[in-house]
């Protein structure tokens, strides 16, 4: 099994930045993807970005340009660096790991990280 843990989260007043890191620990051999995605109060949660090995990685329409992901995978760690940060970015973000061959579904998920945007 994998484990994530996500760590990072904050509170920053828009325009800011904030990078949020995710730990994989447990049979990290077994990930094709890993990402992000947030849940806001009162919303659907929502798919942020994914980083898939030998693939390009993707962002949600919403935060192309300001989000970047970046994978180190020597350390089993993924980064999401968040620039040019809106209120509307206020969430818990959850990190999550895709182990499955067949299926597209993240079927890891982290506990989660409270990031707040203050106006």
């Amino acid at each position: 099994q994998v484990q994530l843990v996500e760590s990072g989260g904050g509170l920053v007043q828009a325009g800011g930045s904030l990078r949020l890191s995710c730990v994989a620990s447990g049979r990290t051999f077994s990930i094709y993807a890993m990402g992000w995605f947030r849940q806001a109060p009162g919303k659907e949660r929502e798919f942020v970005g994914a980083i898939t090995w030998g693939a390009p990685t993707m962002y949600a329409d919403s935060v192309k340009g300001r989000f970047g992901i970046l994978g180190d995978n020597a350390k089993n760690t993924v980064y999401l660096q968040m620039n040019s940060l809106k209120p509307e970015d206020t969430a818990v973000y959850y990190c999550v790991a895709r182990t499955k061959p067949r299926s597209p579904a993240y079927d890891i998920w982290g506990q989660g990280t409270q990031v707040t945007v203050s106006s």
